[in-house]
């Protein structure tokens, strides 16, 4: 068993610090919100995820996961210590390291031993040794410290799994035998390990999530396209995804990328070739691209319904992707937005997100369920593909709506099917035949 302390109770916080007290270790978990850790201490839970309510509960019985806001009890007995702190956008896309900043600046002024310092959050490259310095010169006495980078690829909706059966540790460190000892916490996990120093294993993050968000804004690309030429993208997914060297993942067309990492941590790695030199033009394209797809799905509705003003529009799923509550970057505002910009109204349901929504769209209509989302509407737009979606009574839906125009954002229903139905459908990049082809 080891002694670990987490610093930071947000998403990343969460999951690292239960899935390591679920592999047998003592975890203290700190955060500054005294509101957040007392809510944690009675057992509610600040973000939806599956399995992390029931793993927090199972382990704080067994007493190997506590909380509390003090660094001096959270750093007492700890051998590793994560930061898991939030690294927002700045004005320019820069990440903001304020938190970062605080947290390494806390240690500093509590540590009575050696400690291991494991970078969890995404942070720009060259913030290891930033942090560092930072410890070096705010301790009060000279103790000896490791700083290894360690960054997280989880994806919200299966973070659990993703930290229990991930496809690669990278570590990064001056010191690798720092390194290894942050190998010996994740060897229970039977997962290959990277050891790198401390730029490249930081380089690797954003680089990863980069290349996932490219992928994702050029199939949008070419969706766009198909839906120009009469070609179905879904079909021309499918057929480059057996190319071995593609692969299928990430090539499904639809309303783009939100979230908490890719957006920001394009925008970051932007940012960083920008001021050092280099020249972004594809992150600044994949940026572009997926704020074109919020907005042609609004010229889609525009269009189909000659005009907002006075339209009742359903929405069907609000937060940024499946089996998660988290609305940051979520296309789904930006769509809302601009439809009560244009004078439209609208309802809108959502399996967890809602409670959020309202105060991030306080003119949004929340709903019970996707039923209620169609009654009297001219159009009904999906936005987050939930399963629950995929197998509703669409005769039911169209009966209770006013109108006929049905945005597939998702593509997960059968267009012929739909029509069957009596929708006018629209998905994304599933082209009419032109010109007899």
């Amino acid at each position: 068993m080891k002694q670990i302390t987490v610093l930071g109770a947000g998403y990343v916080g969460l999951v690292t610090g239960a899935s390591f007290a679920d592999l047998g270790n003592k975890v203290t978990l700190l955060d500054i919100i005294e509101e957040k850790i007392e809510k944690l201490k009675q057992g509610e839970i600040p973000i939806y995820e599956p399995g992390l309510s029931e793993m927090i509960t199972r382990n704080v019985k067994k007493g190997r996961l506590d909380f509390t806001t003090s660094y001096a009890d959270a750093l007492q007995d700890a051998e590793f210590v994560f930061v898991a702190v939030g690294t927002p956008s700045g004005v320019d896309g820069e990440a903001d390291l304020r938190y970062v900043r605080m947290a390494a600046e806390s240690v500093a002024e509590h540590m009575l031993h050696p400690l291991i310092i494991i970078n969890k959050s995404t942070v720009p490259v060259g913030t290891g040794d930033w942090v560092a310095d930072i410890i070096q010169k705010k301790q009060k006495s000279p103790i000896d410290f490791w700083v290894v980078s360690n960054p997280e690829f989880l994806r919200e909706g299966s973070a659990i799994s993703d930290f229990m059966n991930p496809d690669r540790v990278v570590l990064g460190s001056r010191h690798p035998e720092a390194a290894q000892k942050v190998a010996e916490l994740h060897r229970p996990l039977n997962a290959p390990v990277l050891i790198t120093d401390l730029r490249t294993a930081e380089m690797i993050k954003y680089a990863s999530n980069a290349f996932l968000a490219t992928r994702i804004s050029f199939i949008n690309e070419i969706a766009t396209i198909c839906e120009e030429l009469g070609a179905d993208v879904n079909l021309v997914a499918k057929g480059m995804g057996y190319d071995k060297r593609i692969g299928p993942h990430f090539l499904n067309a639809g309303l783009g990328f939100g979230g908490s990492c890719f957006p920001k941590d394009v925008r970051a790695l932007e940012h960083m070739a920008l001021i050092h030199g280099a020249h972004p033009q594809l992150l600044r394209a994949v940026l572009d691209i997926n704020q074109h797809m919020r907005r042609q799905a609004v010229v889609k509705l525009r269009n189909a319904l000659d005009g907002l003003n006075g339209r009742k529009i359903g929405v069907l799923g609000l937060a940024f992707k499946p089996n998660t509550d988290d609305l940051r970057e979520a296309p789904s505002l930006d769509i809302a937005r601009q439809i009560i910009r244009e004078g439209g109204q609208v309802q809108a349901y959502d399996p967890v997100a809602m409670p959020e929504a309202c105060k991030l769209v306080p003119d949004i209509n929340l709903v019970e369920d996707p039923y209620t989302a169609a009654i009297d509407a001219d159009a009904l737009i999906l936005i987050t593909e939930w399963n629950e979606f995929r197998q509703l009574d669409m005769n039911r839906i169209k009966r209770s709506m006013k109108g006929d125009v049905l945005i597939d954002g998702r593509n997960i229903w059968n267009p012929e099917q739909m029509r069957t139905f009596g929708f006018r459908y629209f998905g994304i990049g599933r082209g009419t035949k032109k010109n007899g082809w």
